[in-house]
């Protein structure tokens, strides 16, 4: 008992300074864990980046030209890694630092994309403005035609109009000249007309008077009857068949003008030959 109640008050003097120790090594861990916590929670700086498009007077590419390459970006700084907190022994283990929070980096394409898209633009607006180009100089190219056709249309119905109106006026020249002509002309047919009619009487003038110089009149004959007959004759004259049409009334007349007509063949011949007629109609009268 003796030997331990010395040491007892040296346990009590040390014990102080490795409490205070103990609490300063868990304060300055907790310091540097916030500041290390505060420090990979800090907002990102913004990076940014200038698009640049190209002249409107360039041309626009072609389908087989690939785009131009984008810019180089520049590299993010890298981050500081955080230097390790020392945990002192028998301290609870440090719970595990969160990762600090991506940084978007800007799509190196997209500076391609938007000249690749304005391009496409720039040439659909041209293509619109070429087919409105074309279509109108096709109406205009239709509206000429239907003007020409048009045109040509009147120019043709102005020319058969006209044709027309020369085709009457021949006509009616036409017409008056044979109305004038008529005259003429009907005037020449009466006289042949006539001339024709008074050489057929005159043929059968003849022919009844040969056939009269034949007939023997019965006697007693009262009046003055008429017999008519059908003579048929050749182109020579010679009688073929004397048939009775009408008769006098008087037997014994008719039968002598019968006789008298078959003994007059051959009758005269026609002068000119083309008053021939085969068939002839006779009339005979006793006082004629």
């Amino acid at each position: 008992m003796r030997d331990e109640s010395p040491r007892k008050p040296a346990r009590d003097k040390g014990r102080w300074p490795a409490l205070l120790l103990a609490v300063a090594v868990h304060a300055a861990f907790l310091t540097v864990l916030i500041f290390a916590i505060r420090w990979q929670n800090r907002p990102p700086e913004p990076i940014t980046a200038e698009l640049y498009a190209p002249p409107t007077a360039a041309p626009a590419p072609t389908a087989t030209q690939e785009p131009p390459p984008a810019p180089p970006q520049p590299e993010p700084n890298p981050e500081p890694t955080p230097a390790p907190v020392p945990v002192p022994k028998g301290a609870p283990p440090l719970p595990p630092a969160k990762p600090a929070p991506a940084v978007e980096q800007p799509d190196p394409r997209a500076a391609a994309i938007a000249l690749k898209a304005q391009q496409e633009e720039q040439r659909r607006k041209k293509d619109a403005a070429e087919k409105e180009k074309q279509e109108r100089a096709k109406q205009e190219a239709d509206k000429r035609e239907a003007d020409r056709k048009k045109l040509d249309e009147q120019k043709r119905l102005a020319e058969s109009r006209v044709r027309q109106e020369r085709e009457a006026q021949d006509l009616k020249q036409q017409a008056e000249r044979e109305k004038s002509a008529r005259p003429a002309q009907q005037k020449a047919a009466e006289a042949a007309s006539s001339a024709r009619e008074r050489s057929e009487a005159d043929y059968v003038r003849r022919i009844q008077a040969k056939v009269r110089g034949n007939v023997i009149l019965p006697p007693d004959i009262a009046g003055n009857p008429e017999a008519i007959f059908d003579v048929v004759q050749l182109p020579t004259g010679e009688i073929i068949d004397a048939t009775l049409r009408k008769s006098s009334g008087v037997r014994a007349y008719d039968d002598a003008v019968q006789r008298a007509i078959m003994k007059s063949s051959p009758l005269p011949r026609a002068d000119p030959p083309d008053l021939f007629q085969r068939t002839l109609t006779l009339k005979f009268r006793p006082q004629d």
